[in-house]
């Protein structure tokens, strides 16, 4: 999400466009007839003149009503809302679950002996990041300004350690604030040579002891710089380029290189602290022997670096596991020549025109999701398997990798394969000497074929985080899943999942890379989840339906040892859309709806008494519901379906209430009331905990703090994957790996209903990229790539969660636009999974491809949209297949609304704030205008029997 920019002023300025013209009319006829009369009689000038006056007076007083009614209501209604505030109590509860989470999703890297730091107080802490830490993203998930936040230093202070002042001061004094996200990617950071002999005396004098930090954001809108040579950068020294051409931002400066330098040649214990938020190039740990310790603190919320602290100082056992694959060579990647800015040269007619204020002159884009299912950490732990890789060469750390200040053992101490359910206890003892915590891994090495069904060699299927062990305590974890689980999708042949006949090895890892036990699972023959068989989850079977989606590309494969990895993995050879996939390319000027067969038009308008409230609780299919919809006005459903930005709309017809949606995965934010929660920490530190009762706990925080603000929608959690490291949205997402995003996500969005907040999983589907995400992308991908991969985390969600809600993506899927697309959001959302609730599109602002008749056609509901753009109204209402479209996304809004905390207590319409002053207004206008209109009267009477006099 984002908030309102120039763009969207630009955007409102010529929706009122009309509006400001007839004001200009009635001033111009005015003046007019002001100036016509000046040959009149003095008495009869006057009145005319006072008259004209007040005219114009009264028709600029329509004009804005007519505005305010109209094309602005909906932002007046959001901008003069109450704004509420969260309690004390709840904001305390929140700020120390941030604490635990943090915790908890602190990765201990590296430990040589060094942490944690028992008999050392005094610390010294290097690098600007220190005094500048990243506590969340930019865009939709920042944190807001409302409450204070715990500084990394503060954190270490708190925990009891004293720190070295100078140094404080050297980086205070370098700069006070990160450049902004997106424009300037530019990494302060003090040059060697700006630290004096007398500063680095006096800090070996002070401790034998260095932190060092080093910091990367990310954020909506911009993806991170793989070269950062072409992007806006100030380096910190004349003398040196921080980056030269080809580097990236995921690596460090020539700043930050001799910085280390400086620690590592005057300080034998140093820790390492990464505060980031997309894994970084940490291979150079290696090169320095003096860096005994590194902590992955990946965006720690508002309070989180308490706990950093305390982690150092032993106060705390850290527990996390990474969340993604940490690489040598974040450019040696199967997916870095296929991210990015890629422009179709064969789109001219597609072209946005120049005067669009959001992506005027833009053509259409694309990206190739060449590497289908070998992402993360399913390709390095394939490619290792099969001899394409050196492991350790690449890998750094792997996925699901952590240390801890104790040790563990794992033991499986039983399994059970019966009718097709998987079981395994799993018995974790502390074995150290300090409590701690442990997360059981399970994963699955299933059969490989030659040339067959695409699978990896490793496949996280289930996990668990033990409770709290003291030494010598044990916990047996019990993890079950089903053989179906196990299924591959091919879309090539069978057109389905299938389940191939062959030994599945089931293992229990400290990682995806290092196997503790397994046992095997057989399986006798093939067997085709087809129409005939649909897995048991599935209300329909789950088939190939995005076939247009593939690109006609070459994808990875596993055959002869990844033989095509150099070919498929290449930057794109042709910039053109092929032209049969061209002809399906769908835009707002091309687009046809859809006719309902044999359709008839609804009933609209009708007065059947009901009310919303009525049906709380009740089925979806609840015969009522049609009473109820007969109830709609086509003007209120035309309302509810434009109008959903940051709320849904009302309908007095049905005594439906307005309701408030708020943006922040991280902090509930109001964007007009300024509104807002504590920060909680980005979605990568709490997918680190790998705990999925602080998920939902998270999740419970965020909806009671929404519905102390008045909000009922929440716009999280989002589930898409880390394709990149590059994604500038990856702290927003939780995982390289759909089970971990998908479990997680389903906790939180539980969490937030228990609060009666539904949470909107989002960007469904495959928006792992911000680049060009506004311009039309067109992502291509393999069907089982989609359905194993990227579709996954929302079907989990889906399907263990009371989800109602959804927010689509901008890309297109192949050649057509997510939000209005019929595939995604009816057969497979609804129809395969059983979603019930409505789906909103992204930000409404690319009316050249983004349009309402596509939305509601195609299973989608409303709008994000706060003012009319034109095409977020449906075009024709006289139509009854547009009728029974539009009664079925409204019925999908209200479905979820009066489940809600809205409807939570006795409920009613009330007017908004600007419609009380609007009315008290035009009130008191009239009655001055009379008055004015009285005395013009008698003023003219007077005069006029004085001329008579006279004469």
């Amino acid at each position: 999400m984002i908030k309102l920019n120039m763009s969207d002023v630009i955007s409102v300025l010529n929706m009122c466009k009309p509006y400001l013209i007839a004001i200009a009319v009635i001033l111009v006829v005015g003046i007019v007839a002001a100036v016509m009369c000046k040959k009149m009689e003095n008495p009869k000038r006057k009145l005319v003149r006072g008259n004209a006056i007040l005219a114009m007076v009264l028709g600029v007083v329509i004009v804005a009503n007519l505005i305010c009614a109209g094309p602005m209501s909906t932002l007046l209604t959001l901008s003069t809302q109450a704004a509420e505030t969260v309690s004390d109590e709840t904001t305390e509860q929140s700020n120390e679950d941030c604490r635990t989470i943090a915790a908890e999703g602190t990765v201990l890297l590296e430990n040589d002996g060094i942490l944690p730091l028992k008999d050392t107080k005094n610390i010294n802490v290097f690098g600007w990041a220190s005094v500048n830490p990243i506590y969340g993203g930019s865009g939709a998930g920042a944190l807001n300004d409302l409450y204070d936040r715990v500084t990394m230093l503060e954190g270490l202070e708190d925990a009891g350690f004293k720190l070295n002042g100078e140094l404080t001061d050297l980086y205070t004094n370098y700069g006070k604030e990160r450049a902004d996200y997106g424009s300037d990617w530019s990494l302060p950071e003090v040059p060697a040579e700006n630290y004096s002999d007398e500063l680095i005396e006096n800090a070996k004098e002070f401790s034998d002891t260095a932190i060092v930090t080093i910091a990367r954001w990310g954020g909506e809108g911009s993806d991170l710089p793989t070269d950062m040579s072409s992007v806006s950068y100030t380096n910190n020294s004349d003398s040196y380029n921080d980056f030269e051409a080809g580097q990236h931002y995921l690596e460090l400066s020539q700043t930050e290189k001799n910085m280390i330098n400086l620690v590592c040649e005057n300080f034998e214990h140093v820790i390492l602290v990464y505060d980031g938020l997309s894994t970084f190039e940490l291979g150079f740990v290696e090169d320095y022997p003096q860096i005994e310790g590194v902590l992955w603190c990946a965006g720690p919320g508002q309070t989180g670096f308490d706990s950093l602290g305390k982690i150092i100082s032993g106060e705390v056992n850290p527990s996390g596991k990474t969340s993604d694959t940490f690489l040598y060579d974040l450019t040696e990647t199967p997916t870095w020549n296929n991210f990015g800015d890629f422009k179709y040269d064969n789109m001219e007619e597609f072209k946005i025109d120049e005067s669009d204020p959001y992506v005027g002159g833009s053509v259409p884009t694309f990206v190739n999701y060449v590497e289908g299912i070998y992402v993360g950490y399913r390709f390095y732990e394939t490619a290792a398997q099969e001899g394409f890789l050196d492991y350790d060469k690449v890998v750094k750390y792997p996925f699901g990798y952590g240390l801890s200040y104790t040790d563990f053992t794992q033991e499986l101490e039983s399994s059970s394969m019966e009718n097709g359910k998987i079981t395994l206890d799993v018995k974790v003892t502390n074995t150290g000497d300090i409590a701690g915590k442990d997360v059981v891994e399970v994963y699955y090495n299933p059969p490989y074929t030659n040339g067959g069904i695409e699978k990896s060699t490793a496949n996280l299927i289930g996990y668990e985080k033990t409770n709290e062990l003291k030494p010598g305590e044990s916990q047996t974890v019990t993890i079950s899943f089903t053989a179906e689980d196990m299924a591959s999708y091919d879309y090539l042949e069978n057109g389905c999942y299938v389940l191939e006949a062959g030994d599945y090895e089931i293992s229990i890892n400290s990682d995806s890379h290092n196997v503790i036990d397994s046992v095997t699972y057989t399986v006798d023959e093939d067997i085709v989840y087809d129409e005939a068989n649909p897995r048991s989850t599935d209300l329909t079977a789950a088939v190939n339906q995005f076939g247009y989606a593939d690109g006609h590309l070459t994808y990875l494969s596993r055959k002869d040892g990844f033989k095509n990895y150099d070919e498929t993995t290449a930057a794109p050879a042709s910039m053109s859309m092929p032209e049969d996939l061209k002809e399906g390319f769908t835009v707002t000027s091309n687009y046809e709806m859809p006719e309902i067969p044999d359709a008839e038009m609804p009933v609209t308008g009708a007065d059947n008494g009901m009310k919303l409230a009525e049906l709380r609780g009740a089925d979806y299919d609840d015969e009522r519901w049609e009473t109820l919809l007969d109830q709609l006005t086509i003007d209120e459903m035309q309302n509810m379906i434009a109008h959903a930005g940051f709320q849904t709309a009302e309908a007095k017809s049905v005594e439906k209430v307005a309701t408030v949606d708020c943006d922040g995965p991280s902090a509930v934010s109001n964007n007009f009331t300024g509104a807002g929660s504590v920060g909680f920490p980005s979605n990568v530190m709490i997918a680190c905990t790998w705990n999925k009762d602080l998920a939902h706990t998270y999740g419970y925080d965020m909806g009671k703090m929404a519905t102390e603000l008045g909000c009922s929608g929440w716009y999280a959690p989002s589930m898409n994957l880390h394709r990149s490291a590059f994604g500038g949205r990856t702290y927003e997402y939780p995982s390289e790996d759909p089970i971990l995003a998908g479990t997680m996500s389903a906790q939180a969005v539980n969490g937030a209903a228990e609060n009666g907040v539904y949470a909107y999983m989002k960007h469904f589907a495959m928006n792992e990229q911000e680049t060009n995400r506004w311009i039309m992308i067109c992502t291509w991908s393999n069907e089982q790539a989609m359905r194993e991969l990227y579709l996954k985390p929302f079907e989990i969600c889906v399907k263990n969660s009371n989800v109602t809600a959804a927010m689509s993506s901008f890309n297109y899927i192949g050649n057509v636009w997510a939000g209005g697309n019929y595939e995604l959001q009816t057969t497979l959302l609804r129809d395969e999974w059983g979603f019930k609730g409505f789906v909103e599109t992204d930000y409404f602002a690319g009316a050249f491809n983004m349009n309402a008749d596509q939305v509601i056609a195609t299973g989608g509901s409303c709008c994000l949209s706060t003012f009319d753009v034109g095409t977020n109204f449906v075009t024709d209402t006289s139509d009854p297949s547009t009728v029974q479209y539009m009664r079925t996304a409204c019925k999908n809004i209200m479905y979820t609304v009066v489940n809600s905390n809205a409807y939570a207590d006795e409920t009613s319409l009330t007017l908004a704030l600007w419609m009380k002053i609007m009315v008290g207004v035009d009130v008191a206008v009239a009655v001055i205008l009379i008055l004015l209109e009285v005395v013009l009267v008698k003023k003219y009477k007077k005069r006029k029997s004085v001329l008579i006099v006279v004469e």
